[in-house]
């Protein structure tokens, strides 16, 4: 695991490229604290950077930039290519320098050319290879998206990058924001690919060839594999067979993917949640493991976020060598102001301070940490799939003036009225049906209402705030997320259709990007075993009821499971992995929270409606609404915009987890 950067000059720089490498690289020194490496070609105007993280082959064999046997191509590569041996095996007869995966990968480019060797490469990866002979540059994405590649111009300059903080290095970079991006942030939490929080930069999508042949000609993108793809191609050619033999098929396949991730020069374990998808990673590792597996647990004082106990149980029945701490509140707190330097691009999923913590945590003891993420999209895991089924076929049942008028209605009526409301009727009503916080849960239905689809449904649940044009004046928010809902109306059912509109943007955007972000800030090395492609092509395969059955999401893979771990230790409502944000800026985090949603700083960059977002601080504040996530959004830009003003982009110092 690395950073890489580089870039291609259209003239001579204003500064010796070198120098400008080498800042580039010592920006994320955090990505590859082991080594550094440079190469400039004056006469083309290409450079290349490299840190290096040493996972494979320690020795200086290993050192990127990396040559080709021939000397044609030059590499710069962050990830890893599992596959690596089967590989130099089919290439056969070769004189190896090393034994690293980047001299086979080259290898491989040079007997196959690029796609076709690209096709071969299990793993996850972002390179950048420049190819001599022909005189171009190729920047090469994996195929779900576990490693980040952002590029653009600068003036007439050409650069790339794992992280923005390196292209801020660059001379000339201005740093505007695009308020367009800004408003997808808004309604995300994120900023979805192809965009970037600045005017100029893209991020290059999944499974994605880039190709330049000269600094400023126009990039050429080709895709190479796409969920999309695979999706299609596994409905029409649906499994068959008896139910034993599929579950035993993908438990082959799991299994197979988790070995692969298990190879390894330095020490490996993995993030143990107790949930479905962990506990069948940190399963599978230990069935095929001589030793005790090194597993890492965060566990949290407040009893409604706290998996902790489950982990140990699963930990303990497993024989794993488990490691837990419990945190206290300030030691999650004092993570929050290392956001903006860590994330680069203002990003809000909260599960991002648990994430770091946990990394922290298993950097301790090892440097490679295997985790579940990837079984709730591949395999239906998310309340929303069922909640948006549930809420189309109540919904459409009525029409569509009558159901506007309801919300109407809903939203003119103070949550606490409808509160109060309940509270005189709860007699009446059975105890099975009663609830909490009627008002607010009125007021969330209400938000949907109005919806003319099921995948209107489905963007209101993904959304933070529902009209972002209207917190962001000037702001055109464009389609991305809304498109591939749309185009994902080929497949047959409403729920894979979410799976698969999850698997090519929040996966990749939200899940996978807070994991790189927060285990490479500590320079941790975390591998995704259930997003091996071929995992996900198994999937797509497998009939809907294989996934959700009876209400019952991740079926199959719970069936793996219960091969392994008794169900009594898994088998409890989804918990995800959250903080107390609700309970924070009404307490701890509240006069942090008032300097930043102070009307003098919302008014200091002209970005954000003022009056809307002072209006939900106040109505949060006083517990009339919880508007948690909306703020929270707020909150992250307005600090990381503050941070950009500020300070120079090199990560933070890393707070001590133990000691507190």
């Amino acid at each position: 695991m690395c950073g890489i950067a580089g870039f291609w000059l259209s003239k001579p720089a204003v500064e010796p490229a070198p120098e400008i490498l080498e800042r580039m690289a010592s920006a994320m020194e955090h990505r590859g604290p082991d080594d550094a490496g440079y190469l400039f070609e004056s006469s083309s105007g290409v450079g290349l950077a490299h840190r290096r993280l040493s996972i494979l082959d320690l020795s200086a064999e290993g050192h990127q930039p990396m040559e080709s046997a021939s000397g044609r191509h030059a590499i710069i590569f962050n990830g890893e290519v599992y596959n690596f041996r089967q590989i130099a095996g089919e290439l056969g007869e070769q004189r190896w320098r090393g034994h690293s995966d980047t001299e086979v990968m080259l290898a491989a480019i040079e007997r196959w050319g690029l796609e076709a060797a690209v096709e071969r490469f299990i793993g996850m990866f972002a390179f950048a290879l420049w190819d001599r002979q022909e005189r171009k540059l190729h920047l090469v994405r994996d195929r779900i998206g576990i490693k980040p590649l952002y590029y653009g111009r600068i003036g007439s300059d050409f650069v790339f990058a794992s992280e923005l903080k390196s292209l801020r290095e660059f001379p000339g970079f201005t740093g505007e924001i695009s308020r367009d991006a800004l408003a997808l942030f808004m309604r995300h939490d994120y900023v979805p690919a192809p965009h970037c929080i600045y005017q100029g930069i893209s991020k290059l999508q999944p499974g994605s060839i880039l190709t330049l042949d000269h600094a400023s000609s126009e990039p050429q993108i080709r895709s190479f594999w796409s969920p999309a793809e695979a999706a299609r191609s596994g409905v029409s050619s649906r499994l068959e067979g008896s139910e034993e033999e599929i579950i035993a098929e993908l438990r082959q396949t799991l299994a197979s993917a988790v070995k692969l991730r298990m190879i390894s020069d330095v020490p490996l374990g993995a993030f143990l949640s107790g949930g479905i998808d962990s506990s069948l990673v940190v399963a599978l590792m230990q069935a095929q493991s001589s030793r005790p597996v090194q597993t890492f647990t965060i566990g949290f004082h407040e009893g409604e976020y706290n998996e902790a106990p489950h982990a140990k149980r699963v930990a303990q029945h497993l024989g794993t060598d488990h490691t837990e701490l419990y945190v206290t509140p300030q030691q999650t707190l004092d993570v929050v102001p290392l956001l903006p330097s860590m994330y680069d691009e203002p990003f809000s999923d909260s599960s991002q301070i648990p994430t770091y913590l946990v990394s922290k945590l298993a950097r301790t003891k090892v440097t490679v940490s295997l985790s579940g993420d990837g079984g709730d999209e591949l395999f239906g895991g998310y309340n929303r799939y069922v909640f948006t089924r549930s809420m189309w076929n109540r919904f459409k049942l009525l029409p569509y003036p009558g159901r506007k008028l309801a919300a109407a209605v809903i939203r003119a009526v103070a949550p606490e009225t409808l509160d109060r409301a309940y509270a005189l009727a709860r007699p009446l009503i059975s105890p099975a049906k009663r609830q909490s916080a009627a008002g607010n849960k009125a007021h969330r239905i209400a938000e949907f209402l109005p919806s003319r689809s099921p995948h209107e449904i489905y963007l209101r649940a993904l959304s933070h705030w529902q009209n972002p044009e209207a917190l962001v004046p000037g702001a055109s928010e464009p389609a991305t997320v809304r498109r591939v809902i749309a185009e994902s109306g080929a497949l047959p059912s409403l729920e894979e259709q979410m799976m698969l509109s999850d698997q090519q943007v929040y996966l990749p955007d939200d899940i996978l990007t807070k994991v790189d972000r927060a285990s490479m800030a500590v320079s941790l090395e975390a591998r995704v075993p259930i997003l091996d492609h071929r995992v996900i092509e198994f999937a797509w395969k497998l009939p809907l009821d294989y996934k959700i059955r009876n209400g019952v999401s991740k079926w199959a893979l719970r069936q793996v499971l219960y091969q392994h771990v008794p169900k009594e230790l898994f088998e409890r409502p989804k918990m995800g992995f959250a903080v107390p944000l609700e309970h924070w800026l009404r307490g701890p985090l509240r006069s942090w929270a008032e300097e930043r949603l102070s009307p003098a700083a919302l008014s200091r960059h002209h970005f954000l409606n003022v009056g809307e977002v002072r209006k939900k601080w106040q109505e949060h504040l006083s517990g009339a609404r919880n508007w948690q996530y909306l703020l929270w959004n707020v909150l992250v830009f307005q600090d990381w915009y503050e941070h950009g003003r500020s300070r120079s982009p090199r990560l933070a110092p890393l707070p001590s987890l133990i000691g507190h």
